[in-house]
């Protein structure tokens, strides 16, 4: 009993000696913690000497706006960026592996004793962001991302061809239709293969018979397949398979039929077949991709990238997504054209020397009957013609004293396509130099300066296409989302509504920051340095990070005094 008592007050003892060390120890945490939070208020740089600085201490206060001001070489800079900017980098860096560092390189230390309560730094300077002509206000904020993303998924297509919305079928849809529209009559089904282009299409016959089809359709008139089989090669043609020629009825063998064939005419049309009623010559197209229902032209199924500029799937194939070409301006080549060639009329050659060229031109004056030593303006439009865009003739010239016929042959590139073939392929900067002193910058013809493929400005989203809206001040893109929801259907609501508030906050930091002015697609190499310091501000803002410290350089956003200050948030 004694012993079993023992035990029982041992056992007390230990829990009040616990006791005790957990108070203690609480009464220490909480003066560290408020220790800390007193550390934590401040930024402590102790013994700065970087540059003009001299051995300085200062405290910053945390999460405040605070200005650094003086006379020019007074050490802002070097206080701000050289040291603060610069330590906080490299701390965060050497928090990265091995394997990471070695690629980033090694950060010198700055000439300070201490710094304490430093978070992550992120400088925002004066200059342009990008001098990439790809580069715009869009791509730089990413809102221009977002924009692709919503028309991928929340856009209607319409035909460039009639301006009707697109439709897209299932196999099993498309046999529905077929059975219900063209019960009981003969049909033939086709695989499309050509669409308007030049050919004579001999090897393609031959292939075509060799799969084992005996019939195709050929600008509209089916005719059998035969060996040696061609078309005039400088006619634009369409060219069907006839994959089958059918009586639609109800019954299993049809059914199966019917089947088989729909899958062969997808596999050989690129998942768009032709039905033509064999007796009213009615004709109907169905796809599994988006598909214009009366002219039978289809878009891939949208994604992101049909939207990009910077993508092959989505560029303007003229400019290659630039928006703008280069094209050779005669009148640059050709300033006086009282001048003869022999002077020195076509300004990229000079007067004549003798050089291979000017041996072309006295071909090409043989071959018109006219003299370099004649005024340009007076040489035969054909010879223009030849001496700038170049050709290919062979020709003989008698000579009437030594009673001779002499054969000529000219192979000539052109002065024009020599210069724009020099832009285009030259690996000299001092060439493509040369060549672009006589050539214009316009406008591309075929995108009319979108970027974008032609299929790509017929999606839309409440009747505008997204090259509308990268042309849209901000501010009025900003009323335009606003009030984009109502006009949504319930499913593209659904689909999109993430989207939009993402796009909808980001255009809100541009206008936080005074830019409501700019464009998506202004290009980044027009911006001042302070829109382009108010841009990369807003993009930084628009990441949601949290505890950053923002190192500004002579900040034009809200402040009165915008000369000779910096700003740390």
């Amino acid at each position: 009993m004694l012993c079993f008592f023992r035990a029982f007050l041992f056992e007390i003892f230990k829990i009040i000696d616990l006791l005790n060390k957990n108070l203690a120890t609480k009464i220490v945490s909480l003066h560290f913690c408020k220790f800390m939070s007193q550390i934590e208020e401040y930024i402590e740089v102790k013994g700065a000497r970087v540059h003009n600085l001299k051995n300085i201490d200062v405290s910053i206060p945390r999460e405040k706006l605070v200005v650094i001001t003086g006379l020019s070489g007074s050490g802002k800079s070097s206080l701000a960026f050289d040291t603060i900017y610069a330590e906080g980098q490299r701390r965060y860096i050497e928090t990265f592996s091995a394997y990471a560092r070695q690629f980033l390189g090694g950060l010198e230390r700055p000439d300070v004793d201490k710094i304490d309560g430093l978070s992550p730094v992120i400088a925002i300077e004066q200059k342009t962001t990008s001098k990439s002509p790809r580069s715009t206000v869009g791509t730089i904020t990413e809102i221009y991302d977002f924009l692709r993303l919503l028309f991928a998924r929340a856009s209607d297509a319409y035909s460039y061809n009639t301006g009707e919305k697109m439709v897209s079928y299932s196999d099993a849809l498309i046999k529905e239709l077929i059975i219900s529209d063209f019960k009981g009559k003969r049909i033939n089904i086709l695989a499309p293969v050509v669409r308007s282009r030049k050919g004579h299409y001999r090897e393609l016959f031959e292939q075509i018979a060799k799969q084992g089809f005996v019939k195709v359709r050929t600008d509209g008139e089916i005719i059998d397949l035969t060996k040696g089989m061609k078309l005039d090669r400088y006619k634009n043609h369409d060219i069907e398979i006839v994959i089958d020629r059918l009586v639609i009825e109800d019954t299993t063998d049809n059914d199966k039929r019917l089947t088989e064939t729909i899958n062969t005419a997808m596999y050989h049309g690129e998942d768009v077949l032709m039905v033509i009623d064999q007796d009213t010559k009615e004709t109907r197209y169905f796809s599994r991709n988006l598909m214009c229902p009366s002219s039978g032209i289809s878009y891939p199924n949208p994604e992101p990238n049909n939207f990009s500029f910077n993508s092959p799937k989505g560029a303007c194939p003229n400019c290659n997504g630039i928006g703008t070409l280069y094209q050779v301006n005669e009148k640059k080549i050709i300033p006086d054209n009282t001048i003869s060639i022999k002077n020195g009329a076509l300004v990229p050659h000079g007067p004549e020397k003798n050089s291979w060229i000017f041996k072309q031109f006295d071909i090409i004056a043989q071959r018109f009957n006219f003299k370099l030593s004649d005024p340009y303006k007076d040489i035969p439009e054909e010879a223009k013609h030849m001496i700038l865009y170049g050709g290919n003739e062979k020709f003989s010239i008698e000579s009437k004293t030594l009673g001779v016929t002499r054969d000529y042959k000219i192979d000539f590139e052109g002065v024009a396509n020599f210069i724009e073939n020099q832009y285009k392929t030259a690996d000299s900067t001092s060439l493509k130099r040369w060549a672009k002193d006589y050539m214009d910058k316009i406008i591309c013809p075929e995108c009319e300066g979108s970027r974008l493929k032609k299929e790509s400005l017929y999606f839309k989203v409440n009747d505008k296409n997204i090259s509308d809206l990268a042309n849209t001040d901000i501010s009025e893109l900003a009323d335009w989302f606003n009030n984009l929801n109502q006009h949504l259907s319930e499913k593209q609501l659904l689909i999109a509504e993430e989207i939009i508030k993402e796009i909808k906050t980001r255009l809100k930091f541009l206008l936080d920051v005074g830019l409501d002015y700019l464009a998506l697609n202004r290009s980044s190499k027009s911006l001042s340095g302070g829109e382009a310091q108010r841009i990369r501000l807003a993009t930084q803002i628009g990441s949601q990070l949290v505890g950053v410290l923002y190192i500004l350089d002579e900040p034009s956003i809200g402040l009165h005094q915008r000369d000779n200050h910096r700003l740390i948030e």
